[in-house]
């Protein structure tokens, strides 16, 4: 497997150009991450930001594009160069598609809505292209098995499409169940040694997404630990998802969680791209705010360990809100300890 160099630790700034809600105005955009939040994270020791970006920032659902939008985006790879970030630019929401509505995924059957995709990522090509401190991620996040064959279509379409402009960019694709690592099984050989593929892990999710109100059947007055047994882990998972939580847990025993579970949950992930030698990326990892901050901090130094040991790039979600965020009060009493397990 090779490295994905320059991207080792990073960080999401997640709600800023993406995931607004109704929020999509210029005073947000403006004030909710500035000059000042980078050259924090620059001081955590990171070396790169993952940026996710929302369609309808930087261009309309005609495909025509809002130049008002780039404007932040240049923003940011500023700051980020006077700080020595490299920058993922994710596109975290397409016309068509957005990974948390079931909804709206006409995407992945409309062509009109694929070459405004491939059009857009053309114009990130042609403004970005030559710049080796930003990698780009094709789309955050795709759901649903049955789009599996679409998208590789569309991502090698939209790869073809951008290599005249950007020869030598690295470019990160995720796979099906919202970058699981299961989804990495169906994506198809990378076309040239410039692809990165992503996953990430959120796992145990009964733990990790604990009272999150965005999750199916979840309660919100649920709360859990962690360490905790597996078979814990497993019971409470099948009260709350029912038929629908996690099967790995069926492998497992009585043992407590620890980072030999990272270390069995990554082994997949890495045997894949040892296969194809393509580096491999954790773009989203974390642990919602209404987890306690022993539990969120133990899983954070077993992660972190795992990720260490196999050398894993990564980047934590989130910087700043979202329910995860790294900067909030809640994790004052342990900011250090958890900087340093990043």
């Amino acid at each position: 497997m090779r490295n994905f160099e320059g991207y080792l630790k990073g960080i999401n700034l997640g709600g800023w150009l993406s995931q607004c809600g109704t929020n999509y105005t210029e005073e947000h955009y403006s004030t909710f991450i500035t000059k000042k939040d980078i050259d924090l994270i620059a001081s955590w020791g990171l070396d790169h930001v993952r940026l996710p970006v929302d369609y309808n920032v930087v261009q309309n659902e005609d495909g025509s594009f809002i130049e008002s939008g780039f404007r932040h985006i240049d923003d940011c790879i500023r700051w980020c160069k006077e700080n020595k970030l490299n920058i993922v630019l994710d596109l975290h929401k397409t016309c068509g598609y957005v990974f948390d509505n079931e909804n709206y995924c006409d995407f992945f059957t409309e062509r009109r809505l694929q070459n405004i995709f491939i059009r857009l990522w053309m114009e990130f090509a042609r403004r970005y292209g030559s710049d080796e401190t930003i990698a780009f991620e094709l789309l955050n996040e795709i759901t649903d098995a049955a789009t599996t064959e679409p998208w590789n279509r569309i991502a090698a379409e939209t790869i073809a499409a951008i290599r005249p402009l950007a020869p030598t960019k690295k470019i990160i694709i995720g796979g099906i169940f919202n970058s699981s690592i299961y989804g990495l099984n169906f994506l198809e050989k990378p076309v040239d040694e410039n692809i990165v593929f992503t996953f990430h892990c959120y796992s145990p999710m009964i733990f990790t997404h604990q009272a999150a109100g965005w999750i199916k059947h979840m309660p919100k007055e649920f709360h859990t630990t962690y360490p905790a047994p597996a078979s814990k882990i497993r019971a409470e998972s099948a009260v709350v998802y029912g038929d629908d939580f996690d099967a790995e847990f069926n492998t497992l025993g009585d043992e407590i969680l620890s980072v030999e579970y990272f270390r069995r949950l990554f082994a997949p992930a890495i045997a894949i791209a040892e296969r194809y030698q393509v580096p491999l990326y954790c773009g989203e990892y974390g642990v919602i705010d209404y987890a306690d901050r022993v539990s969120t901090l133990a899983w954070f130094k077993d992660m972190h360990a795992a990720l260490e040991e196999a050398s894993l790039a990564r980047a934590v979600w989130t910087y700043k809100s979202m329910n995860f965020d790294i900067s909030g009060d809640h994790n004052m009493d342990i900011i250090d300890e958890l900087i340093h397990n990043l």
